[in-house]
């Protein structure tokens, strides 16, 4: 291997051992996340429905927001003039 594959190596080695202790970083937040909840009486359970019906959430806005945006187009306008007619807030 060529001097300059070498140091891309050892690059893509250091990019990746960081990403490794980043994830690991937020694998222990979410670890002491979810004993903080199950310490105020929350059971897991109960965590992963809620995580699942957040879940559901994001799938049925995302369809939603597909739709409006569709819509929009084919009345040639933006997507954020169709909100009021729907009754919708631009934080929705």
């Amino acid at each position: 291997p060529s001097p300059s594959s070498s140091q891309g190596n050892a690059a893509s080695e250091a990019d990746l051992r960081c990403e490794i202790e980043e994830l690991r970083r937020k694998d222990l937040a979410l670890d002491q996340e979810i004993t903080q909840l199950l310490s105020e009486g929350y059971s897991l359970e109960e965590l992963e429905k809620h995580i699942s019906l957040l879940h559901e959430y994001n799938e049925i806005k995302d369809a939603g927001q597909m739709l409006l945006g569709k819509l929009a187009v084919i009345r040639g306008v933006t997507t954020k003039q169709l909100y009021p007619e729907y009754d919708l807030e631009l934080s929705d």
